[in-house]
């Protein structure tokens, strides 16, 4: 799967642990996420599976 999931992380779960559950959710190891937050903020949280990982190189050198 090639993609660009908007996850909206709840209190509670890292970042790490959001790419972890999409991970075994989709079977695929190619998962990563533009940006960490802090597992007790909730929030917006990009993660781009298989070839969107490329893309997202694009998002992180970009200014917020």
């Amino acid at each position: 799967m090639n993609g660009i999931l908007v996850v909206n992380k709840p209190k509670g779960y890292t970042s790490r642990d959001i790419v972890n559950i999409i991970s075994k959710k989709f079977n695929t190891k190619k998962v990563g996420h533009t940006g960490t937050l802090d597992p007790l903020a909730e929030g917006v949280l990009v993660v781009p599976i298989g070839r969107a990982l490329k893309i997202a190189e694009l998002f992180i050198k970009e200014r917020k």
